[in-house]
């Protein structure tokens, strides 16, 4: 990553498709952000797990990555989460307050329960390349999250506690970048005035 500098840092936004491992490298031979992004010297600032969708920020300023990984520069994160069953307001009030889990409890989030599939520019979100485990018995419900702490797989460990266990987890925005104007598996480099708004914000 290269050092600070007076030269314009250069962000991109990218829709992660599922099953891909968010760096450029992997000794398993496993789908990387090498398979979509072919800009040198940017570095994905943050993680989303494998089986995790949705965007990712990546940068070659030092100085960005860390105000989007350090905890100390807390920021909301916004993911849509398809969950077992339909959450009652009780549920959805435990994922506001805050869920005691392994590692402590979770900080207040905002949570709301979304009427359908959500949408990108007006379209549905397409099906997941690999099918979500459904059982016909059993109903699904999608749930917007925004968080301000990024703790290893805390959405899942979330719905989980209160007796929902996440299907499908899609990362919606990262502050004010969204995935509006993307589709799957595509990148857009960050125009100047929205990578130094972001770094400002």
């Amino acid at each position: 990553m290269r050092a600070e500098s007076s030269d314009p840092m250069r962000v991109l936004r990218f829709w992660k498709p599922y099953g891909v491992l968010t760096k450029f490298t992997d000794a398993e031979g496993r789908p990387t952000l090498s398979d979509y992004i072919d800009v040198p010297g940017v570095y994905a600032a943050g993680r989303l797990d494998m089986d995790s969708e949705g965007l990712l920020l990546l940068t070659d300023s030092g100085a960005l990555n860390a105000r989007l990984t350090q905890p100390r520069f807390a920021h909301p994160r916004s993911y849509w989460a398809q969950v077992e069953r339909l959450p009652d307001e009780s549920a959805l009030q435990r994922l506001r307050d805050g869920v005691t889990l392994k590692d402590g409890l979770t900080l207040p989030a905002k949570v709301s329960l979304l009427p359908d599939t959500p949408a990108v520019s007006g379209v549905p979100l397409p099906p997941r390349s690999v099918p979500i485990r459904e059982r016909k018995s059993v109903p699904t419900a999608w749930l917007q999250l925004t968080l301000t702490e990024g703790r290893n797989r805390q959405v899942r460990r979330m719905t989980a506690a209160v007796g929902h266990p996440t299907l499908r987890l899609v990362r919606w925005s990262i502050g004010t970048i969204t995935l509006e104007g993307l589709s799957e598996g595509e990148w857009q480099m960050l125009d100047e005035s929205a990578a130094r708004g972001l770094r400002r914000w």
